[in-house]
């Protein structure tokens, strides 16, 4: 593999998360409260990082099996079909944190429930690199950074959005979040 399909397949996870920034600093622009920009933030940082980029991972992964298993470096095995439905799943949160309704604790709780699969994805494929040295594009780069920031943005934005709540609902304020 060449030097430039190697560097763009590596950072096209990356693809999701500059979507996502750039949608969100675009519609902030006229944000009339601080609020108003967080919930912005919030809910492009859902929809599109999390929930689109998880439904783009699972469309890959029932689709074209093989491609990413060789992006991941691995043999084609059952596991592509398991991780397109847990993709799914993040999915599925991710479009439901982009809602409306959505308030900061069920936000905090879909960030927490995505860095449980996304962060634990992260320790497979450093041992995949360290033990093995696994180099292949969808194990080690832009991919590492997507599992991380993923959820690791979700919740503090909603830790954010919990305390900015508190502090200017004196109801929200006796359940504070983490609570």
């Amino acid at each position: 593999m060449d030097t430039l399909s190697y560097v763009a397949q590596s950072a096209f996870p990356m693809t999701w998360l500059l979507v996502a920034v750039v949608g969100a600093l675009i519609r902030t622009r006229r944000s009339t409260s601080r609020a108003q920009a967080l919930e912005t933030w919030q809910r492009w940082w859902a929809a599109v990082a999390l929930g689109c980029g998880s439904l783009w991972m699972t469309i890959s992964f029932l689709a074209i099996p093989d491609t990413m298993a060789t992006a991941i470096g691995f043999a084609r095995t059952p596991f592509e079909f398991e991780i397109a439905f847990a993709n799914l799943g993040l999915a599925v949160m991710g479009l439901r944190a982009a809602s409306p309704a959505a308030s900061p604790r069920e936000r905090l709780t879909i960030g927490l429930a995505a860095g449980m699969f996304l962060w634990g994805a992260i320790a497979g494929h450093l041992y995949q690199w360290f033990a093995h040295g696994d180099h292949a594009p969808g194990n080690t780069g832009g991919v590492l950074a997507y599992d991380l920031l993923i959820p690791a943005v979700v919740i503090i934005l909603a830790r954010r959005s919990g305390r900015l709540t508190a502090a200017t609902n004196p109801v929200t304020a006796a359940v504070p979040l983490g609570a």
